[in-house]
């Protein structure tokens, strides 16, 4: 178990951003799987996707929140799982063609074998815990049973098994993972430490945000040299960097405070960084395909997939980002309430637009919140070693 009486009980350590390092491929063939799959199938397909990673990441850091991964056994099971999950990774872009069934064992196996591991781990130290994940053990393997089934059967009947996978994995998590004969288990179960958790997603976030300047640098030097692609470079850095000032100018600290004096940490963790914080993962990967459509296509027509991408990721940011910061500090932020507007605007105006200038007003409009947020901050009398 992870100790709770030094400075280790709330690091973190080498071996978990070992782990977190597979991610940055896996979101990079997301980013690709969507770009290239622009449609209403697309979309689905890439949701999917993307929550069954996010899931994938969210159960490991819940593990490595519980054990010590300084101890020999956990640092060697989260060694197979990054291996597990670099399997996963290579099998992204074409999971819903030729390496679905790959896709799928790798994934039933990393979720269940993962399971398994903190059951026997926590049969000898702790009853209630050992109880809580062979509960976890049974709905996983439940749906489990459907994610295989989908990779074996044609590609028509994918999604459908898949998302029904991804909603007994949400739902089951979501309700206590309720087994007859074992009872459900309750947030308060397990002892949290609140600022791992908090310093786990807050890396994350960098991950995805790094895996946006990869997808764009990729996208500028595959081509030739032009002040459109130069513009449209620079509008991708401002987004990127306007989201960075978004999340840890203030709003990670806010959740590292309201995890910290809670008494019921176990709720905020569980909703604020299992399910909010999805939104925010998925609003910086929608970004990035925003930002290859504007280098792609910067003077085309607008039509709807592309105007959709380089709207749409933004504002599930913004959105992840107001639920979070209502979740762990019960405020909504007028800046953010105005971001999400102006951009609910832009996508009925981008058709008069170009990719160029629709990326150009998102940028602004990150940018506008950037600064709105951190002028009320200052004026709050918040220092700025304060605010992170």
């Amino acid at each position: 178990m992870r100790p709770d009486d030094s400075e280790q009980s709330d690091r973190v350590t080498y071996i978990e951003l070992f782990f977190d390092l597979i991610f940055v491929f896996a979101l990079t063939q997301l980013s690709r799987h969507l770009y290239e799959n622009q449609s209403l199938q697309g979309a689905a397909e890439s949701a999917v996707l993307v929550l069954a990673l996010w899931w994938i990441w969210v159960h490991t850091t819940w593990v490595t929140n519980v054990l010590d991964p300084a101890r020999l056994p956990v640092r060697g099971v989260v060694l197979g799982l990054s291996l597990i999950g670099l399997v996963v990774s290579v099998s992204i872009y074409e999971s819903f063609g030729d390496r679905g069934f790959i896709f799928a064992v790798a994934y039933v196996v990393l979720q269940l074998g993962r399971t398994a591991f903190m059951a026997l781990a926590l049969a000898r130290h702790d009853r209630g815990l050992h109880r809580s994940f062979v509960r976890i053990f049974v709905w996983l393997a439940v749906a489990g049973s459907f994610w295989i089934a989908g990779g074996l059967l044609p590609a028509d009947y994918r999604l459908l098994l898949w998302a029904i996978a991804l909603g007994i994995e949400f739902v089951s998590a979501s309700a206590g993972f309720p087994v007859p004969g074992l009872g459900r288990a309750a947030p308060g179960d397990a002892e949290l430490s609140g600022p791992h958790i908090a310093e786990r997603s807050a890396l994350f976030v960098i991950i995805a945000l790094g895996e946006s300047f990869l997808v764009t640098g990729f996208a500028f030097v595959d081509q030739d040299v032009s002040v459109p692609g130069v513009i449209g470079l620079l509008l991708a850095f401002v987004s990127g960097a306007a989201m960075w000032w978004l999340y840890f100018d203030h709003g990670e600290r806010a959740g590292s405070r309201a995890l910290a004096t809670s008494t019921d940490p176990g709720r905020i963790a569980r909703f604020a960084y299992t399910y909010v914080h999805a939104l925010i993962i998925a609003g910086v990967v929608l970004t990035s395909v925003g930002d290859k459509e504007v280098l792609g296509h910067p003077d085309s027509s607008m039509i709807l997939s592309t105007a959709v991408a380089i709207t749409g990721g933004p504002l599930l940011y913004l959105l992840g980002l107001t639920l979070f910061r209502f979740v762990v500090a019960r405020e909504l932020l007028v800046s953010h309430l105005a971001g999400i507007a102006l951009l609910l605007l832009a996508l009925p105006v981008a058709f008069t637009l170009s990719p160029l200038a629709l990326g150009a007003v998102c940028a602004s409009v990150l940018t506008l919140v950037a600064c709105w947020e951190t002028i009320v901050r200052v004026r709050n009398g918040t220092a700025d070693e304060e605010a992170g």
